[in-house]
């Protein structure tokens, strides 16, 4: 019975964060239009940081609570991996065979680089066992990774200004034909605000209350907690990146959905920064497993083809996925199956 339980619960959880997902997205596309920001800006910091929350809380719970630094960490990269799966995953509802990638912001490319940056700073970490410790339990990584993100949206948001009224998208709008949303248009700012955060929160307790219902589900299988981790618990706190991006696709918002999940991506490496003060028991990427490698070098493969998409602007595709698409899947689907097989310590 409680397992029956656990799997409606799952669905109940999962189908709350596609239809709040979806209303943030429209809010989130509209504070931009209104500040001026963009849905590029929008993406990477407003909607990136509600959508990662998830992560966030299900790391601090699995190391204060399970004391699972893999679970944490597995959860973190899977989450990376997982959300660029979802951004080539939405290729194929992109209508009329454009090309999700080939249509998308030039400014994407300074996030997937920056993307990289911070994932070379965790296998440092994870290969050098977090050698430089600042106490006993805080590895110099993490502020490492503090500086890191710090930097990066500092950059992004000066990249962000100089773009202004700069649009890259000429016909995007028209060709892509957006759902109306003449209501939300009527709204003011102060009312975008507040339905905006209501539907956050609501995203966030949904996506909360996610994990444990999926973990009591996968453990059953006796699989390795890096795999579980990576694959299943990342999975389930992706939900809120797939609903908000599908959406934003759907209406039209290309920029809101790739900014989004590279955003998230940023947002996810600091969280491993918040893991590590959790973890009072040792160092977080020293006790993690160091199959997560194999994660990062696959991340940073999918970056490096999302950037080399973003850079060729072949707005037409012969297939319903692109090649850069099918590429990024495929590097996910190894992953998943060197996670199966190798388990280094």
């Amino acid at each position: 019975m409680s397992d029956t339980l656990a799997v409606l619960g799952f669905f109940l959880c999962g189908a709350v964060i596609f239809l709040a997902g979806g209303r943030l997205s429209l809010y989130g596309e509209r504070i931009g239009e209104l500040s001026g920001w963009g849905g590029a800006w929008v993406g990477l910091i407003l909607m990136a940081s509600v959508t990662s929350l998830p992560e966030l809380l299900v790391g601090i719970s699995s190391v204060a609570l399970v004391g699972s630094p893999d679970l944490a960490v597995g959860d973190v990269l899977g989450s990376c991996a997982i959300n660029l799966l979802i951004l080539a995953s939405l290729d194929a509802f992109v209508p009329r065979r454009r090309r999700l990638f080939g249509i998308a912001s030039n400014s994407h490319v300074l996030a997937a680089a920056l993307g990289i940056v911070l994932l070379c700073a965790v296998g440092i970490g994870l290969l050098t066992r977090d050698a430089l410790a600042i106490t006993p339990w805080i590895g110099a990584s993490s502020l490492i990774f503090l500086v890191l993100y710090l930097a990066s949206v500092r950059l992004m948001f000066r990249h962000a200004r100089g773009l202004r009224g700069d649009t890259t998208q000429p016909a995007l709008d028209e060709e892509l034909e957006p759902e109306p949303v003449t209501g939300i248009l009527r709204l003011s700012p102060r009312q975008l605000g507040v339905r905006y955060s209501l539907f956050a929160v609501v995203v966030v307790v949904a996506a909360v209350l996610l994990p444990p219902t999926a973990e009591a589900v996968v453990r059953m299988t006796g699989l390795q907690e890096s795999f579980v981790g990576t694959v299943f618990l990342a999975l389930s706190t992706s939900l809120p990146e797939l609903a908000v991006s599908l959406k934003a696709v759907r209406i039209g918002a290309i920029d809101l959905a790739v900014g989004n999940i590279l955003g998230s991506n940023l947002f996810n490496i600091l969280i491993l920064a918040f893991d590590d003060l959790a973890y009072t028991q040792g160092l977080l990427l020293a006790d993690a497993s160091a199959s997560h490698i194999f994660t990062v070098v696959t991340v940073i493969a999918m970056s490096a083809v999302a950037i080399i998409g973003l850079t060729q602007h072949q707005p037409r595709k012969r297939f319903v996925l692109a090649w850069d698409a099918v590429l990024i899947l495929v590097a996910y689907i190894g992953n998943a199956v060197l996670l199966l097989t190798i388990q280094p310590r």
